[in-house]
């Protein structure tokens, strides 16, 4: 008889499970025996104590494992002629107003996973980042490889611009106090590379060496530092040097800094245009997928199981206190970092996890050993020794799913701009590079 599911709120269901009390107590009475052949007790010769100082000692214990497996046995069972496909582990509770003397009675609480429907992909509305790389990208590449090379050279008297190198004393009261971290001794800092709060580059833009300042700064709402977000500083600044930005020339020299050994210029332009392509092709794939997964999101509507939204937010909380740790954080592994802050993007990564996977399934969208080779060769493309990339990737089982997995995706937004309405959208280089 199939057993009885019980609908109750969203995609929590309920089954009850019935156990035979002749059963288990005789596999736990096997057991004992099995235990009373070898066990070693005080007043006993090994495996001459009575089946009754067994059962007192150890009894317990094992009719607490026959029980709980005999459970599992009966739950997978029930899922099995149910034909539920069980979301995370159940919770098992005893049934006392239905026990009795020949029969244990518990309730399975669980989640099942949802049908999903999906919608229908030549009505999706997709965008595809194209992004041109050309000459005036390339010198902008250059200009940035020539920057981080800079030197800075100070001068008397210069009026600090874009691109100098400030060095300064500085203290920030709010209320007439020094905060925490608001004061530095010959700090340095580039004019115009973001590192500074606008306000405090702007005051110092046009001062000299010896130059003195006093002005007000008010931190955002959302800044980093809760004790001082949206409050008001007082900053007093006294500018110690400002050195002129120093760019090398991108000649032979500069090549062989960049790994070109025979100082061969345009051959390093070409590497470095064939980099830029790479970079390019990632980012903008990277804009297509975004585009392709939000259209899937917003064409469908599914309850999801808390227990795998759980799991998630459990995995992020371990990923990012890992991340703490390894950046040096004190007591990452003890901070507290509330669930509620990783929910909302946990809740998407599940949904858009079930969503891809009906999708693959009905589609049949199977990731292909040659995809696979191709995409890791591709990403070898940026080492030294691309062929030691390949070989490790191709010989280590889970750097190869990692790649499969990120195949499968690529199949995935291949299969939907192949059906849904896709306009061309053109990001400008900067932009996607992310460059002011």
């Amino acid at each position: 008889m199939q057993p009885e599911v019980e609908v109750l709120n969203g995609l929590g269901r309920r089954i009850h499970l019935q156990i035979s009390v002749a059963d288990v107590e005789k596999e736990v009475q096997a057991q004992l025996r099995q235990v009373a052949r070898t066990a070693n007790i005080q007043g006993f010769r090994p495996g001459k104590a009575p089946i009754s100082v067994i059962e007192r000692r150890h009894g317990p214990g094992i009719r607490y494992d026959v029980i709980n497996s005999e459970l599992a046995k009966a739950f997978d069972a029930a899922t099995e002629e149910t034909g539920l496909r069980i979301a995370g582990s159940p919770t098992i509770e005893s049934n006392e107003e239905e026990t009795n003397e020949e029969t244990l009675v518990f309730s399975a609480t669980f989640e099942v996973y949802p049908e999903i429907e999906l919608p229908e992909l030549a009505q999706l509305e997709v965008s595809r980042a194209v992004t041109e790389v050309g000459a005036e990208e390339l010198e902008k590449t250059i200009e940035i490889l020539r920057k981080q090379r800079a030197t800075f050279e100070p001068e008397d008297g210069r009026k600090a611009q874009e691109g100098d190198r400030v060095t300064l004393d500085f203290t920030g009261k709010i209320d007439g106090e020094v905060f925490e971290g608001g004061s530095s001794e010959d700090f340095s800092f580039v004019l115009g590379e973001g590192r500074m709060l606008p306000e405090f580059e702007q005051a110092t833009i046009g001062m000299a060496a010896g130059e003195e300042k006093t002005f007000d700064l008010t931190f955002p709402e959302d800044y980093g530092g809760e004790e001082v977000a949206g409050k008001t500083a007082q900053f007093e600044i006294k500018v110690t040097e400002v050195a002129q930005q120093q760019l090398p020339e991108f000649d032979e020299e500069m090549a062989r800094t960049l790994g070109q050994e025979d100082g061969d210029i345009e051959s390093l332009k070409k590497d470095i245009q064939a980099n830029i392509e790479r970079e390019v092709k990632a980012r903008t794939d990277n804009r297509t997928k975004q585009s392709v997964m939000d259209a899937l999101l917003g064409a469908v509507s599914f309850d999801i199981p808390e227990a795998l939204v759980e799991r998630e937010i459990e995995q992020r909380i371990a990923a990012a206190r890992a991340e703490l740790e390894q950046r040096g954080m004190p007591n990452a592994k003890d901070m507290d970092l509330p669930a509620d802050i990783f929910r909302e993007e946990a809740e998407r990564r599940v949904r858009l996890g079930l969503l891809l996977a009906e999708l693959v399934e009905q589609e049949k969208l199977e990731v292909k050993a040659e995809q696979v080779r191709e995409r890791i060769e591709e990403f070898a493309q940026n080492y030294e020794q691309p062929e030691e990339v390949v070989t490790y990737y191709l010989s280590d089982p889970q750097r190869r799913s990692e790649v499969e997995a990120i195949v499968l995706e690529d199949n995935v937004v291949q299969h939907v701009l192949e059906h849904a309405k896709v306009e061309d959208e053109t990001v400008d280089f900067d932009q996607l590079m992310e460059r002011n």
